[in-house]
Protein backbone atom coordinates (compact mmCIF):
# COMPACT_ATOMS: atom_id res chain seq x y z
CA UNK A 1 0.00 0.00 0.00
CA UNK A 2 1.36 3.55 -0.94
CA UNK A 3 2.56 6.35 2.23
CA UNK A 4 -1.23 7.93 1.39
CA UNK A 5 -3.06 5.05 1.24
CA UNK A 6 -1.89 3.74 4.53
CA UNK A 7 -2.54 7.45 5.69
CA UNK A 8 -5.95 7.40 4.46
CA UNK A 9 -6.66 3.80 6.41
CA UNK A 10 -5.66 5.22 9.74
CA UNK A 11 -7.22 8.64 9.97
CA UNK A 12 -10.67 6.20 8.69
CA UNK A 13 -9.74 3.59 12.17
CA UNK A 14 -9.13 6.54 14.29
CA UNK A 15 -12.44 8.18 13.11
CA UNK A 16 -14.44 4.79 13.25
CA UNK A 17 -12.95 3.52 16.60
CA UNK A 18 -12.62 6.98 18.19
CA UNK A 19 -15.94 7.79 17.29
CA UNK A 20 -18.05 4.90 18.31
CA UNK A 21 -19.76 5.32 21.62
CA UNK A 22 -22.53 3.57 23.50
CA UNK A 23 -25.68 5.39 22.70
CA UNK A 24 -28.79 5.50 25.18
CA UNK A 25 -31.22 7.00 23.23
CA UNK A 26 -32.66 6.05 20.00
CA UNK A 27 -35.14 6.73 17.51
CA UNK A 28 -37.72 4.19 16.50
CA UNK A 29 -36.75 3.56 12.71
CA UNK A 30 -36.23 0.13 11.73
CA UNK A 31 -33.03 -0.27 10.18
CA UNK A 32 -33.62 -1.48 6.46
CA UNK A 33 -32.79 -5.46 6.31
CA UNK A 34 -30.50 -5.26 3.60
CA UNK A 35 -28.55 -3.23 6.21
CA UNK A 36 -29.13 -5.86 9.35
CA UNK A 37 -27.39 -8.27 6.98
CA UNK A 38 -24.46 -6.46 5.68
CA UNK A 39 -23.18 -5.52 9.01
CA UNK A 40 -23.94 -9.20 10.51
CA UNK A 41 -22.35 -11.01 7.40
CA UNK A 42 -19.32 -8.49 7.88
CA UNK A 43 -18.82 -9.27 12.21
CA UNK A 44 -19.05 -12.83 10.97
CA UNK A 45 -14.93 -12.32 10.01
CA UNK A 46 -14.09 -11.87 13.17
CA UNK A 47 -11.17 -14.19 13.83
CA UNK A 48 -11.32 -17.06 16.68
CA UNK A 49 -9.13 -19.55 18.00
CA UNK A 50 -8.85 -22.11 15.73
CA UNK A 51 -11.15 -20.32 13.80
CA UNK A 52 -14.15 -21.84 16.06
CA UNK A 53 -16.47 -19.27 15.86
CA UNK A 54 -18.44 -19.74 19.23
CA UNK A 55 -20.94 -17.26 18.86
CA UNK A 56 -24.49 -17.65 18.62
CA UNK A 57 -26.18 -14.21 17.63
CA UNK A 58 -30.15 -13.72 18.05
CA UNK A 59 -30.89 -10.10 16.37
CA UNK A 60 -34.70 -9.15 18.13
CA UNK A 61 -36.95 -6.66 16.28
CA UNK A 62 -40.74 -5.85 15.75
CA UNK A 63 -43.76 -7.38 18.37
CA UNK A 64 -40.73 -9.71 19.51
CA UNK A 65 -38.49 -6.92 20.56
CA UNK A 66 -41.56 -5.50 22.19
CA UNK A 67 -42.69 -8.99 24.37
CA UNK A 68 -39.25 -9.56 25.33
CA UNK A 69 -38.67 -5.60 26.71
CA UNK A 70 -41.56 -6.02 29.02
CA UNK A 71 -40.44 -9.93 29.71
CA UNK A 72 -37.19 -8.04 31.36
CA UNK A 73 -38.57 -5.12 33.11
CA UNK A 74 -41.44 -7.93 34.87
CA UNK A 75 -38.04 -10.11 35.90
CA UNK A 76 -36.44 -7.39 36.99
CA UNK A 77 -38.90 -5.94 38.88
CA UNK A 78 -39.67 -9.64 40.34
CA UNK A 79 -35.57 -9.90 41.06
CA UNK A 80 -35.84 -13.37 39.07
CA UNK A 81 -31.64 -12.85 37.85
CA UNK A 82 -30.07 -15.49 35.89
CA UNK A 83 -26.74 -14.78 35.43
CA UNK A 84 -24.56 -17.44 33.00
CA UNK A 85 -21.06 -15.57 33.82
CA UNK A 86 -20.70 -14.79 37.30
CA UNK A 87 -20.43 -10.76 38.15
CA UNK A 88 -19.13 -9.70 41.77
CA UNK A 89 -18.64 -6.15 42.69
CA UNK A 90 -15.06 -7.39 44.20
CA UNK A 91 -13.88 -8.31 40.64
CA UNK A 92 -12.82 -4.60 40.20
CA UNK A 93 -9.61 -3.29 41.04
CA UNK A 94 -9.26 0.45 42.79
CA UNK A 95 -8.74 1.69 39.72
CA UNK A 96 -11.00 -0.16 38.05
CA UNK A 97 -13.81 1.11 40.46
CA UNK A 98 -12.29 5.08 40.26
CA UNK A 99 -13.02 4.55 36.44
CA UNK A 100 -15.79 3.16 37.18
CA UNK A 101 -17.12 6.07 39.55
CA UNK A 102 -15.88 8.64 36.80
CA UNK A 103 -18.08 7.46 34.38
CA UNK A 104 -21.43 7.00 36.37
CA UNK A 105 -20.67 10.66 37.73
CA UNK A 106 -20.75 11.57 34.19
CA UNK A 107 -23.58 9.58 32.51
CA UNK A 108 -25.81 10.53 35.15
CA UNK A 109 -24.91 13.68 35.29
CA UNK A 110 -26.04 13.87 31.35
CA UNK A 111 -29.46 12.54 33.08
CA UNK A 112 -29.94 14.97 35.73
CA UNK A 113 -29.45 12.33 37.81
CA UNK A 114 -27.75 13.46 41.59
CA UNK A 115 -25.44 11.34 43.02
CA UNK A 116 -27.05 10.16 45.86
CA UNK A 117 -30.75 9.69 44.47
CA UNK A 118 -30.38 5.82 44.44
CA UNK A 119 -34.47 5.30 43.33
CA UNK A 120 -33.84 7.50 40.41
CA UNK A 121 -30.77 5.65 39.13
CA UNK A 122 -32.52 2.00 40.04
CA UNK A 123 -35.22 3.89 37.66
CA UNK A 124 -33.21 4.62 34.63
CA UNK A 125 -31.68 0.89 35.03
CA UNK A 126 -35.37 -0.86 35.29
CA UNK A 127 -35.96 1.36 31.90
CA UNK A 128 -32.58 0.52 30.14
CA UNK A 129 -34.49 -2.90 30.02
CA UNK A 130 -36.68 -1.24 26.99
CA UNK A 131 -33.30 -1.36 25.12
CA UNK A 132 -33.05 2.74 25.31
CA UNK A 133 -35.70 2.97 22.86
CA UNK A 134 -33.54 1.26 20.19
CA UNK A 135 -35.76 -0.83 17.35
CA UNK A 136 -33.32 -4.00 17.59
CA UNK A 137 -31.36 -5.87 20.03
CA UNK A 138 -28.75 -8.50 19.40
CA UNK A 139 -27.80 -11.32 21.72
CA UNK A 140 -24.58 -12.74 21.92
CA UNK A 141 -24.65 -15.98 23.59
CA UNK A 142 -21.16 -18.22 23.54
CA UNK A 143 -21.61 -22.32 22.95
CA UNK A 144 -19.61 -25.12 23.14
CA UNK A 145 -18.23 -25.29 27.20
CA UNK A 146 -18.64 -21.37 27.77
CA UNK A 147 -15.39 -21.18 29.36
CA UNK A 148 -12.88 -18.68 29.57
CA UNK A 149 -11.34 -19.04 26.59
CA UNK A 150 -14.06 -19.16 24.39
CA UNK A 151 -16.10 -16.31 25.90
CA UNK A 152 -13.16 -14.27 24.67
CA UNK A 153 -13.57 -15.31 21.36
CA UNK A 154 -17.18 -13.88 21.62
CA UNK A 155 -15.75 -10.95 23.39
CA UNK A 156 -13.62 -10.49 19.98
CA UNK A 157 -16.53 -10.68 17.77
CA UNK A 158 -18.27 -8.45 19.99
CA UNK A 159 -15.89 -5.29 19.21
CA UNK A 160 -16.11 -6.42 15.25
CA UNK A 161 -19.77 -6.11 15.63
CA UNK A 162 -20.07 -2.64 17.34
CA UNK A 163 -17.59 -1.77 14.54
CA UNK A 164 -19.33 -2.95 11.72
CA UNK A 165 -22.32 -1.45 13.11
CA UNK A 166 -20.56 2.16 13.73
CA UNK A 167 -19.12 1.85 9.87
CA UNK A 168 -22.98 0.89 8.27
CA UNK A 169 -23.84 4.27 10.04
CA UNK A 170 -26.22 2.46 13.06
CA UNK A 171 -25.36 3.46 17.19
CA UNK A 172 -24.91 0.73 19.43
CA UNK A 173 -25.08 0.05 23.18
CA UNK A 174 -23.77 -3.00 25.07
CA UNK A 175 -25.73 -4.15 28.09
CA UNK A 176 -24.05 -6.27 30.51
CA UNK A 177 -27.47 -5.68 32.65
CA UNK A 178 -29.33 -7.65 29.60
CA UNK A 179 -27.42 -10.66 30.15
CA UNK A 180 -28.34 -10.74 34.03
CA UNK A 181 -32.08 -11.91 33.06
CA UNK A 182 -30.65 -14.85 30.65
CA UNK A 183 -33.41 -17.65 31.27
CA UNK A 184 -36.01 -15.08 30.44
CA UNK A 185 -33.96 -14.10 27.26
CA UNK A 186 -33.89 -17.92 26.42
CA UNK A 187 -37.62 -18.41 27.27
CA UNK A 188 -38.47 -15.77 25.18
CA UNK A 189 -36.52 -16.95 22.07
CA UNK A 190 -37.15 -20.82 22.71
CA UNK A 191 -33.96 -21.20 22.96
CA UNK A 192 -32.18 -23.93 25.17
CA UNK A 193 -28.45 -23.78 25.06
CA UNK A 194 -25.70 -21.38 25.14
CA UNK A 195 -24.56 -19.05 27.61
CA UNK A 196 -25.57 -15.11 26.72
CA UNK A 197 -22.86 -12.80 27.29
CA UNK A 198 -23.90 -9.56 26.33
CA UNK A 199 -27.07 -7.47 24.66
CA UNK A 200 -26.28 -5.01 22.19
CA UNK A 201 -28.91 -2.26 21.64
CA UNK A 202 -28.79 -0.58 18.31
CA UNK A 203 -30.76 1.69 15.77
CA UNK A 204 -30.20 5.48 14.87
CA UNK A 205 -29.43 7.54 17.72
CA UNK A 206 -31.46 10.72 19.18
CA UNK A 207 -29.06 13.50 18.58
CA UNK A 208 -31.43 15.20 21.10
CA UNK A 209 -30.76 13.70 23.92
CA UNK A 210 -28.03 14.92 26.22
CA UNK A 211 -26.62 11.39 27.33
CA UNK A 212 -25.52 10.67 23.98
CA UNK A 213 -23.13 13.75 23.51
CA UNK A 214 -20.99 12.04 27.07
CA UNK A 215 -17.52 11.05 26.33
CA UNK A 216 -15.81 9.01 28.72
CA UNK A 217 -12.45 9.42 29.14
CA UNK A 218 -9.86 6.49 28.45
CA UNK A 219 -6.90 5.73 30.47
CA UNK A 220 -3.33 6.57 29.10
CA UNK A 221 -1.23 4.17 26.64
CA UNK A 222 1.55 4.09 29.54
CA UNK A 223 -0.94 3.27 32.09
CA UNK A 224 -2.15 0.02 30.12
CA UNK A 225 0.40 -0.79 27.85
CA UNK A 226 4.07 -1.76 28.42
CA UNK A 227 6.53 -1.70 24.62
CA UNK A 228 9.30 -4.18 25.54
CA UNK A 229 11.30 -3.41 22.69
Amino acid sequence: MSPNGSTEMSDYAEKLIRGRRATRAFRPDPVPEEILRAVFALAGAAPSNSNAQPWRVEVVSGALRDRLADALQKAHAGQRTTVDFPYREDMYSTEHQRRRAAFGAELYGALGIGQNDHAARAAYDAESLGFYGAPHVAFLFVTGDAGARLAADVGIYTQTLLLAMAAYGLDSCPQGLLSFYADTVRGELGLDGGKLLVGISFGYADEAAPVNHITPGRAALDATTTFHL
